[in-house]
């Protein structure tokens, strides 16, 4: 028997592809699209506007089936993180941040990473799957309709586990289904797509979707960035930056680029590395997000402290870029992407310890 399409994680073009293989009108892809991600209907049956036989024949060969969420956790601030199981028993993480008039959503493209960032909890656990595009754009669809939280999402940004061009398709058919009108209808300005630094696909980005780009630069020069984000001796940061100022020039200069930097004490957060930043990023419309490191269990870094992060902001300010402090939020509950599923494996293998041990 043919194994049910997952409808989730079709963008507009796929379903009516899909409907037009079925010997249905392409019309239907728009119904279809509003009653999943716009009325968070799962049930063929209860899809009112398709008629008896149509709903019977999706019923027979289709699904619409999102993630589950494991377990979520709320920060006194209101952050609140979830352990997201996938219908392969595979865990990511999802965090959304509530905010004054506006949520924000912070998603996982793959389990794991390839990519071994030194700062980073998700790259400490190696690399597992890229997720499907169902799995991706259902955070979305969790966050908005399998939670009792009333406040719909508003922005989304692609930050979670996984570096999201390394899983290109998959995260390009679900921003489709966040920008589309029947879909979430969110505006490209509404949805970041963050990268380490892969150049070729940073050069393909603005021909599939328009959507906001932000980099995790961590590092003004190669011998540091080389260190503490490894996949910069493939993409070393001069093509990096050239990749950034083609993403720009593609939209005629309308654009900014977020530079998102991890303050890491005694590694990043010198005067001198400031001054070696701005001069790095001189002529690139940026603007720069900087992050107190977040600990994590078995990484022997350290959060700058507030002299040292607030001398490293009045330098860029100074030298004329935009730059914000964001705001720490989600410690009480391991904010960082990559925490509780470590946390999850960590208390897995040492329960089959205990087991083998007994045994």
């Amino acid at each position: 028997m043919e194994k049910q399409k997952n409808l989730l994680g079709f963008s507009l073009k796929s379903l009516e592809d899909f409907f037009k293989s079925i010997n249905e009108p392409s019309f239907r892809a728009k119904q279809l699209l509003k009653w999943i991600h716009q009325k968070g209907v799962l049930d063929f049956n209860e899809m009112t506007d398709f008629n008896k036989d149509l709903r019977s024949k999706l019923s027979k060969i289709a699904t619409i089936r999102p993630p589950i969420i494991e377990e979520s956790h709320v920060s006194p601030e209101g952050t609140k993180k979830y352990l997201i199981k996938l219908a392969s028993g595979t865990m990511v993480e999802m965090v959304r941040i509530p905010e004054k008039k506006r949520a924000t959503l912070c998603i996982s493209s793959q389990a794991g990473c390839a990519l071994q960032c030194t700062f980073c909890a998700t790259g400490a656990q190696g690399f597992e799957k890229n997720l499907t595009s169902d799995e991706i754009i259902g955070q979305l669809w969790l966050a908005n309709f399998g939670d009792n939280d009333e406040v719909q999402i508003t922005n989304v940004v692609f930050m979670g586990m996984g570096e999201p061009l390394l899983n290109f398709e998959p995260v390009i058919e679900s921003a489709l289904i966040m920008k589309d009108q029947m879909g979430y209808s969110l505006s490209r300005k509404r949805i970041t797509i963050s990268t380490s630094g892969i150049v070729p696909y940073i050069d393909k980005l603005p021909q599939n979707i328009d959507a906001s780009l932000a980099i995790s630069l961590h590092a003004p020069n190669n011998e540091l960035r080389d260190e503490i984000v490894p996949i910069n001796k493939k993409y070393p940061i001069e093509k990096l930056i050239q990749s950034c100022k083609s993403f720009v020039s593609y939209y005629d200069g309308k654009r900014n680029i977020t530079i998102e930097y991890i303050l890491i004490d005694g590694v990043n957060d010198s005067k001198k590395l400031a001054l070696e930043l701005s001069k790095l990023l001189n002529g690139l419309s940026c603007k720069i997000n900087l992050i107190p490191f977040n600990p994590f269990d078995g990484c022997d870094y350290k959060r700058s402290n507030s002299k040292n992060i607030n001398i490293f902001k009045d330098i860029l300010v100074k030298k004329g870029f935009i730059t914000t402090l964001r705001v720490t939020r989600g410690d009480a509950i391991d904010g960082a992407c990559g925490q509780l599923v470590g946390k999850l494996k960590r208390s897995i293998k040492g329960k089959n310890l205990i087991e083998h041990k007994a045994i």
